[in-house]
């Protein structure tokens, strides 16, 4: 028969059972309040979430606003400086007799004050005699027989203007044809 020699028993320890109705441990309480922080955190992010939110939206209706005021209200200037060239011909148009010197003299003094409203609200006249056709500021309505140079303005027809250094109305021209 054998023998066989006894085995060492294993006495580990182990933690004592953990009673549920007691308070809980520590451990617990760390979870709980790291719990209640990040809760907070979270409600703190998501308010100035919605505050940031708000305020974008409230900058994106004002710029809206600023630019719908400003396509309504961009000529204002523009008017309020011929308002001075309307009442002068009124005035001209007023006087019961004139003379054609009279009358003259008074749609060159009319005709200065324009152009001082065009100068200063930077509307440009285009008058390109003698210059080489653009088309980007140019309309050719012919081409002519000329002494000049090919692809250059002979006469213009109607001049043309700039607003701010964008074309308002091309200026319709002549153009020489190449010899």
């Amino acid at each position: 028969m054998s023998h066989e020699a006894p085995q060492p028993e294993n006495h580990e320890l182990s933690p004592p059972p953990t009673d549920d109705s007691s308070a809980p441990p520590a451990a617990a309480n760390d979870l709980q309040t790291a719990n209640d922080a990040l809760t907070a955190q979270v409600a703190e992010l998501q308010d100035a979430w919605l505050r940031a939110k708000a305020e974008a939206e409230n900058v994106r209706r004002r710029a809206q606003e600023d630019v719908s005021k400003a396509h309504k209200f961009a000529i204002e200037k523009f008017a309020a400086d011929l308002l001075a060239v309307k009442d002068s011909l009124d005035a001209a148009l007023a006087v019961e007799e004139q003379t054609v010197d009279t009358f003259r003299t008074g749609v060159e003094l009319i005709a200065k004050q324009l152009i001082a409203a065009f100068d200063k609200n930077a509307l440009q006249e285009i008058n390109p005699v003698g210059q080489k056709f653009d088309p980007h500021q140019h309309q050719a309505i012919s081409m002519v027989e000329s002494e000049q140079e090919a692809n250059t303005v002979v006469s213009v027809l109607q001049k043309g203007y700039l607003i701010a250094d964008r074309v308002l109305r091309p200026a319709m021209v002549m153009v020489a044809k190449g010899k």
